[in-house]
């Protein structure tokens, strides 16, 4: 019992800090820094699949959250 407490606290740590990534993301991605952005996006990355590594969220679930924050990133960047 103790295992699986500690454990849903690490997933709830997990979840937590991608939706902090997040909200870092979109607004680093409405400022002018490329540079900025790039970095909070693959941070975001690397956390959300060491997430799905350790089964705090489903793959799919990494999966659909990449692709949202690459088109957070793709949509900041002038077209042309």
């Amino acid at each position: 019992m103790r295992t699986a407490a500690r454990q849903h606290q690490q997933n709830l740590r997990y979840r937590s800090q991608i939706k902090t990534l997040f909200k870092r993301l979109t607004t680093d991605a409405t400022g002018d820094d490329e540079e900025r952005t790039g970095e909070s996006h693959r941070r975001l990355t690397a956390l959300v699949d060491r997430a799905a590594a350790r089964r705090a969220i489903h793959r799919n679930a990494a999966s659909r959250k990449k692709s949202q924050a690459q088109r957070i990133v793709n949509g900041s960047k002038p077209s042309g």
